[in-house]
């Protein structure tokens, strides 16, 4: 068996693969097509102009449906290793919410490009990086309160990288951003897909991609830590009848999370 067919640590490697395959495709049909500039454009402004529109759209309503299939397992899982320690569910569950408002921001980047609906695209990216970064922080948390009983050392100290390799390159990107779109550069710089290194805004221009393409891969990264965790779940469906056909009101209902739709075993 290979590493990658154990337990369900797929889900991870598959959000992680597709997702960077999602970019890396857009990236090359944009650049293929003369859409953009081939040097470190915008994520997004790989997927403006159709055909790449269509391709880095529906890749990434995929990502997210991936995102929220690792977020959930994950969040049973630490269930499941910690019943009664109310610190920790507390956390959990709110790590869960958060995880899941990231995953819907990253619905909005796929279906509102950014020069068509700037505003609700960039909510859709605060959605996505800026309460997926709090996602990180809790789960980091989450291994710190963890550890030595469940999580190594190192798993937290890794963990701890990736959150700030990706709080880094939110700041970097702020502040580029802020400069390059103060009006000190031009107006309507949001539309401007080629540009050229002799024009003023050009070093923030480059700042803030690299940036943006450093924040999502810093993200990205983080859920490869998920595999070896991953490794060692499983799910299976359980389906609990509550009456001899399907027109029937059930009698009874069973309450006990272990016997509902989704269970885990570790």
């Amino acid at each position: 068996m290979w590493w990658f067919q154990q337990g369900l640590s797929f889900l991870p490697v598959a959000l992680v693969v597709w997702s960077a395959a999602s970019f890396v495709f857009s990236y090359i049909t944009a650049i293929t097509l003369h859409h953009v500039d081939p040097l470190v454009p915008y994520i997004s402004d790989t997927g403006t102009i159709p055909p790449e529109r269509c391709l880095f759209g529906i890749m990434l309503n995929i990502s997210a449906f991936l995102g929220v299939a690792t977020m959930y397992v994950r969040y049973k899982q630490v269930y499941a290793l910690n019943p009664e320690k109310s610190k920790i569910i507390k956390l959990n569950k709110i790590g869960l919410t958060l995880g899941l408002m990231s995953c819907f921001g990253l619905c909005i980047i796929a279906n509102f490009q950014k020069c068509i609906l700037y505003y609700i695209h960039v909510v859709g990216a605060c959605l996505t990086f800026g309460v997926g970064a709090i996602y990180m922080l809790v789960q980091t948390v989450l291994s710190y309160l963890m550890q030595p009983e469940v999580h190594s050392k190192d798993v937290f100290w890794i963990r701890l990288t990736m959150l700030v390799w990706c709080c880094s390159s939110i700041v970097s990107m702020f502040v580029s951003s802020v400069v390059l779109y103060s009006g000190l550069y031009g107006m309507n710089l949001v539309q401007k897909l080629h540009w050229d290194p002799q024009e003023k805004g050009y070093t923030a221009h480059i700042i803030s991609t690299v940036s943006e393409w450093s924040l999502a891969f810093s993200f990205l990264s983080f859920f490869l830590t998920y595999i070896r965790d991953f490794q060692k779940i499983s799910l299976r469906a359980v389906v609990s009848l509550h009456g001899r056909t399907l027109y029937n009101a059930p009698q009874s209902f069973v309450t006990d999370e272990q016997t509902l739709l989704i269970a885990g075993s570790i």
